[in-house]
């Protein structure tokens, strides 16, 4: 009896009320409340459910961080050994070591011990050009699966495309692996719930058909769990919550003296190498970084000025929330719920770096939820845009310039421990006699195990 773990992010009773396929998995079994981690983000918590472990352990401190080695700060890095710890199917496998895995988008895939992996990887190309497409273990799958569903739509995963097509693609895509490999461990990230909840809000009628899309797509794969037998496990990382007010908090940090840029062309990067302090915003939480133990105190008084921010952690308070790692800030800002972070420290727009106007996730020095939007400010937005894919397709290198920098259009973020059950993530499995009401992340990876135990008994 194999198990599925299927991470259909942005998952609450909130979103499942307009999903009937996937309240099937819990009317055969049940529904729990999953209390998440802080940062409420997709690299902390998935690290989360596959080892047992709080960030402080495991070392995913959020989706990027600053790496005082390199003097970078990284963003969406993708190989398996930044995770600390045994993850499930290596403890699985001390009883069983045949037990086989396959990884279908969970992130930290590259170079992960597991049977099957597919992820998405585009083709980085000398002239600065980036091709959709994925890597995939073994090899061979890349061309079976690129033959029967086209390449990875990497422009429908994350951008102002974002929609159903991608998630389309990694249910269509596990769904092959289930048929041709039959593994005892199957893992897949659903991600389209993220979209419209953070372009609309999680109450607007965008999300609620979001939703209902969603779950038609689900229903073949989850028909197909059902008849084979499998024990089905449906989680979410967080829960999407409305927000009202972006908040600029290295322009803040700026504006005290206390952030430094350098200047290119007359663009403005971030100077992490002689700032005193700056931070790196990933939705509602950032890592503040303090290069002078002396200052902690003035940065901590600025960041508790700045309107949006409710708290602001140390290190003894990041212990208390399991936060507290080498990679970490010495500082932590926690958003207020109405609130999110942006990255943005430059004070004129006629300054700001290239990369601001695109779907850039690994040079801006945070996470950027503009990137779902075209810039609607711009008349001229959608030919632009659409002449920069046809020059894509033609191999023309050419700068897809259609994100807005004003983050007013946002409506939707997390990443702060949520305030209600409608708000906080939910687990459904389709396994009756594992039932609770309330189960914390830290407990998911024994949840997968006690299941795979009960199909090898």
């Amino acid at each position: 009896m194999p198990v599925a773990v299927l991470d259909v992010v942005g998952l609450t009773p909130r979103a499942l009320a307009h999903m009937p396929h996937l309240r099937s998995v819990a009317e055969r079994g049940f529904t729990a409340r999953l209390d998440t981690v802080l940062p409420a983000v997709t690299c902390s918590v998935q690290s989360t459910f596959l080892t047992g472990l709080m960030p402080a352990e495991h070392g995913i401190v959020g989706n990027g961080w600053y790496d005082r080695d390199t003097g970078e700060v990284a963003f969406w890095r993708q190989h398996h050994r930044l995770v600390g710890g045994e993850k499930v199917w290596q403890t699985a496998r001390r009883t069983d070591p045949a037990l086989t895995v396959a990884n279908i988008c969970w992130w930290y895939a590259m170079g992960a011990d597991v049977d099957i992996t597919v992820t998405p990887r585009p083709v980085y190309h000398y002239d600065g050009r980036k091709s959709p497409d994925c890597y995939t273990r073994p090899p061979e799958l890349r061309d079976t699966l690129t033959a029967e569903l086209g390449r990875f739509p990497l422009f429908d995963y994350w951008g102002p495309k974002a929609g159903i097509a991608s998630s389309q693609w990694i249910i269509d895509a596990t769904r092959r692996v289930l048929d041709d490999h039959r593994p005892d461990l199957t893992l897949a990230y659903i991600p389209h719930l993220d979209y419209d909840l953070q372009r609309h809000g999680p109450d607007s009628p965008q999300a609620h058909a979001a939703a209902r899309t969603l779950d038609t797509a689900l229903a073949p794969l989850l028909d197909t769990l059902h008849e084979r037998g499998t024990t089905t496990v449906v989680l979410s990382e967080y829960g999407i919550t409305r927000v009202e007010r972006p908040v600029d908090i290295n322009r803040a940090l700026r504006r005290e003296g206390l952030l430094h840029v350098f200047t290119q062309q007359g663009m403005e990067y971030l100077d992490p190498w002689t700032s005193r302090a700056f931070a790196t915003p990933d939705h509602q939480l950032a890592h503040v970084y303090v290069a002078d133990p002396a200052d902690l105190e003035r940065v901590r008084g600025a960041l508790l000025r700045i309107d949006g921010v409710e708290d602001v952690l140390d290190r003894t308070q990041q212990a208390e929330h399991g936060l507290d790692h080498p990679r970490g800030g010495e500082l932590v800002a926690v958003a207020r719920a109405d609130s999110w972070f942006t990255y943005y420290y430059w004070l004129d727009d006629e300054r700001s770096p290239d990369f601001a106007r695109g779907v850039e996730i690994h040079r801006k020095p945070g996470y950027d939820p503009a990137e779902l939007f075209f810039d609607p400010g711009d008349p001229l937005v959608m030919a632009r845009a659409a002449m920069s894919l046809a020059k894509l397709k033609l191999g023309i290198r050419d700068a897809m310039d259609v994100v807005p920098t004003d983050p007013a259009c946002v409506r939707g973020s997390h990443g702060r421990l949520p305030d209600t059950a409608d708000d906080a993530p939910v687990l459904l499995c389709s396994a009756p006699e594992h039932g609770r009401e309330r189960i914390h992340a830290t407990e998911v990876k024994q949840l997968i195990l006690d299941c795979l135990a009960q199909g090898a008994g």
